[in-house]
């Protein structure tokens, strides 16, 4: 049986298990008209990592690098691909003088038919001396040499300034940015104004968040790399909070899209936040996220980057290892987002839904197996597909929160996630033969490996094993999509 480790190699892209047809794989995925497939981290060593929407076919990245010297984009037609894809420098720092300094956190953005990059560069004589700036490209590629320096984004106040983003809403553009105001003994607050042009604010910025919190507040006061988006009726804004070690974490701020968005009272911060370090995932300080779509072109995903560790030497700044991360955004029934937790190395994170219960999800709940809707604690009810314990063919399915544990029948009313042990007995009881599903090949069903006519299936709620008759109901009960 091989050892745990070589269990956890389900590296990029949906697994196709051995003795699955990649047509079959394909059928079982389909209905992810949700689902993303990717690896993660999907790029080594690209902190605040920006990854657009589609524009021609094309998803386009950007990033902080480890030597903050330069700016950099990298395309590919799939997210997967943009981890393979050649990287481009676009603009280096110059060697001395104003913009000499850290090159940080840059967004690449498609506004009226040019392509603007919004970044953070200190001087060569003070590196932390940080300010906006904007590059503009009337090129169709944002790879291609015709980056133009415009200057610096002026804000009310010269004082630190970073970790700009724009969007529109509702016919308007406006401007999201961190800044140092003078008078708040903060490093830095949230502000936004509108946009005279993509180059420029107009009127006095808005103040809409200062960290206050305890969770703002470890290592440094930071409210800082804002991102947007828009959904159920409301504007949803994501920050960064604390400094950069496993402290950092994102919060978020919502405000109704009716409302005026330059007008602070239409903000409410959430009292907790809604990303953080998982000790079990072993990611570390999530955050400086941003937000793209998958390809199906509806499917929410979130962009962020990570440490695979906790205990850094140094300064945390200077550590090169904040790895670029995507997994997929989930939405509450209330209209919320779910983000769950930062996902470990590994494949995809999934989730299965009964073929006739769409709107449940298989979940653990104190480590059992059940069937639930509008399940809050979004990873209880994610899992990997990976590579079974023992014949060729056979798949286990991880759990995500808890990735040494996987699904296991204990008897057919008991099924749990329980710890991985090198055993035959577990071996056995937690590998299963994956095929399209019973009551559509688009779906997926999970035979037992101890008895082939015996399936994951569930009953009012219980997740147990059915030995399905030849009723189309009992095929739906064995059958799930992924999603």
């Amino acid at each position: 049986m091989p050892s745990r480790r070589n269990v956890l190699l389900a590296g990029g892209g949906l697994l196709v298990a051995a003795g699955t047809t990649t047509a079959q794989s394909a059928q079982a995925a389909e209905p992810g008209q949700s689902q993303i497939t990717t690896r993660n981290p999907l790029i080594e060593q690209r902190a605040d990592p920006f990854i657009t929407r589609p524009v021609n076919g094309m998803y386009y990245m950007t990033g902080s690098v480890p030597e903050y010297d330069r700016i950099v984009v990298r395309g590919a037609p799939t997210i997967d691909g943009l981890a393979s894809a050649r990287e481009r420098t676009i603009w280096r720092r110059p060697s001395s003088g104003k913009m000499g300094g850290h090159i940080w956190a840059p967004e690449l953005h498609r506004i009226d038919g040019r392509w603007y990059v919004y970044f953070a560069a200190g001087d060569s004589d003070d590196v932390f001396r940080i300010r906006t700036y904007v590059l503009e490209s009337t090129a169709d590629d944002p790879r291609a040499d015709s980056w133009v320096l415009r200057g610096q984004m002026i804000t009310k106040w010269d004082t630190f300034t970073l970790d700009s983003t724009t969007f529109e809403h509702r016919g308007r553009r406006y401007f999201a940015w961190a800044q140092s105001e003078p008078g708040i003994a903060t490093n830095s607050n949230l502000y936004i104004a509108e946009m005279a042009s993509p180059l420029a604010i107009k009127g006095d910025p808005v103040r809409l968040a200062v960290p206050t919190l305890p969770w703002e507040i470890q290592g440094f006061k930071v409210n800082e790399g804002p991102a947007v988006i828009i959904r159920n009726g409301r504007v949803f804004m994501t920050y960064s909070a604390s400094a950069t070690d496993a402290r950092y974490c994102m919060g978020l701020l919502t405000a109704d899209e009716q409302s005026d968005l330059l007008d602070a009272r239409s903000w409410t911060k959430s009292p907790q936040p809604i990303f953080t370090t998982n000790e079990n995932t072993r990611q570390y300080g999530p955050g400086h996220n941003s937000f793209t779509v998958a390809e199906d072109g509806k499917t929410d995903v979130l962009v962020y980057h990570a440490r695979d560790y906790r205990d850094i030497s140094g300064d945390p700044l200077y550590d090169p290892n904040r790895h670029t991360r995507v997994q997929r955004l989930y939405w509450n029934d209330d209209g919320t987002p779910s983000f769950g937790v930062p996902v470990g190395k590994g494949g995809p994170a999934l989730r299965f839904s009964p073929l006739n219960a769409p709107n449940l999800y298989v979940r653990h709940y104190e480590y059992r197996l059940r069937v639930d809707g509008d399940v809050r604690e979004l990873a209880d009810s994610q899992f990997r597909i990976v590579p079974g314990f023992r014949d060729p063919g056979r798949i286990a399915l991880q759990s995500v929160n808890f990735p040494d544990r996987y699904v296991r029948v204990v008897d057919p009313m008991t099924i749990r996630v329980d710890p991985y042990d090198e055993s035959d007995v577990y071996g056995k009881a937690a590998s299963f033969v994956q095929v399209p599903g019973l009551a559509d090949s688009k779906a997926t069903s999970f035979r037992l490996t101890t008895d082939p006519a015996a399936y994951l299936g569930h009953d009012n709620g219980r997740f147990v094993v059915v030995r399905p008759s030849g009723s189309q109901r009992d095929r739906q009960r064995v059958s799930f999509w992924i999603r």
